[in-house]
């Protein structure tokens, strides 16, 4: 018997480590399984990140042609004393073409003229007259000027110069040019200051994402003051002062539910409400706020909520036994020990907001807007939709554009949720 005991013993005790067995292997195979899974993920993200920055950091620069340029006083029919209204009315475009005419004379036919004039930016005989307006003292001089390069000169030389000549859609003629220019020294590459200077152009040279960013802090701007105050009295009035019944439970998991409903719903139904019925303009941040704060709500009021309900009840009946009411006691210490979490849900809620598209596609936002708007009254539009306007586009500069846009979007976005990181590890209190 004892023998038969030793071995039933033994044979348990042998199954007891051939499972335990199973269950280490079993977990150390999760283990890898999970480390594979995040590497994996991680190395999407760095194939993403080094995509859009290899694409957008030539936007970050852009080629300049130096060239003497000569005041002629007759060619303009202007002096030093011209009036402003004299100035605007010379053509500086004819004034230019004949500059660029006289400095290269192999250019005879129409077509090499052509070709000649479209090495520069067309908004050059703008900026030489705006130039004039500031320093009539040029007149009657010969000055050494920066002329923007076109958007393909400016492609051609950052990445073709020197390397491949068949990149960009210069012509053979325009090439030449263009590297007898930089063999003299005359072309560079600065710093694109104009893209965060200048609002969206027809020409990639000229375009900047200014008014796109001035657009999305108005419409955030709306979309806080509206979605912060009403979602912390919804938090405050669901978990302190709502009787538990039928109707508050609707409300409940109608927040919940909202909280899951796509974007472009939520544009559809301010398009219907804010637009048709209430006659509201287009393309403006105040409508874009109205949208946003609808479709941010249910988020901030839910984390709310969670802050809320993470204070514990002994602050609650510690307040009201010093005879606080029962306002008191949410206003003066539930409310600021609840606050850090708040704050943290309404960031991540804005950060969700500043990089959405759909919701202010359908109540117009992707109009083109050049102005720089200066109210929530004033037609605008927003970064992600200019993201979404550039990629549209068949220029090679655009796609530097796009990818750099990106990047700026990634990084108000990064910025706003290590922000939100931060600030709860900085301010929450472990009970």
């Amino acid at each position: 018997m004892k023998n038969m005991s030793d071995q039933i013993e033994s044979g348990l005790a042998e199954r007891r480590a051939l499972h335990l067995q199973k269950r280490r292997s079993a977990e150390a195979r999760f283990k890898w399984y999970g480390r594979i899974a995040v590497s994996f993920g991680m190395v999407c993200v760095l194939f993403l990140f080094t995509d859009i920055i290899s694409k957008g950091a030539g936007a970050f620069t852009q080629t300049y042609i130096n060239m003497d340029i000569t005041f002629d006083e007759q060619v303009l029919g202007l002096n030093r004393f011209s009036t402003l209204e004299e100035i605007k009315a010379v053509s500086f475009g004819s004034f230019f073409k004949k500059q660029l005419r006289a400095k290269y004379p192999q250019a005879t036919s129409r077509k090499q003229k052509s070709q000649l004039y479209a090495i520069f930016s067309s908004d050059m005989p703008l900026i030489l007259r705006n130039m004039v307006i500031a320093k009539p003292a040029l007149m009657g001089t010969t000055s050494s000027v920066s002329l923007i390069a076109d958007d393909d000169t400016d492609v051609y030389y950052k990445h073709g110069y020197g390397a491949d000549s068949n990149i960009g859609r210069l012509s053979q003629f325009q090439k030449s040019i263009v590297n007898a220019l930089a063999s003299e020294g005359r072309v560079e590459k600065r710093f694109n200051a104009m893209f965060f200077t200048s609002s969206d152009s027809r020409e990639p040279e000229l375009a900047g994402i200014k008014g796109a960013l001035v657009g999305s802090l108005l419409t955030l701007m709306v979309t806080l003051l509206l979605s912060f105050p009403i979602a912390v009295a919804t938090a405050i009035y669901l978990e302190e002062f709502a009787p538990s019944n039928k109707f508050t439970d609707f409300i409940e998991v109608n927040i919940n539910n909202l909280a899951a409903v796509p974007s472009v719903i939520f544009g559809l139904l301010g398009l219907a409400v804010f637009i048709n019925f209430f006659g509201l303009p287009r393309s403006v941040p105040l409508v874009g706020g109205f949208v946003l704060t609808l479709m941010t709500l249910p988020t901030i009021i839910i984390s709310s909520r969670a802050s809320i309900k993470a204070v514990p009840p002994s602050i609650r009946e510690a307040a009201m036994g010093m005879g606080a009411s029962k306002v008191q006691t949410v206003l003066h210490h539930v409310l600021p020990l609840a606050m850090p979490g708040m704050l943290t849900g309404t960031i991540i809620g804005m950060a969700q907001a500043l990089g959405e598209t759909a919701p202010l596609l359908m109540i117009g936002m992707v109009a083109f807007i050049v102005d720089v708007p200066a109210g929530v009254g004033d037609s605008a539009t927003v970064l992600p939709v200019q993201i979404f306007l550039w990629s549209d586009s068949p220029e090679r500069a655009f796609v530097e554009k796009t990818s750099a846009a990106i990047m700026v979007l990634l990084a108000f976005l990064i910025f706003m949720n290590s922000a939100a990181v931060w600030l709860r590890k900085k301010l929450e209190r472990r009970w």
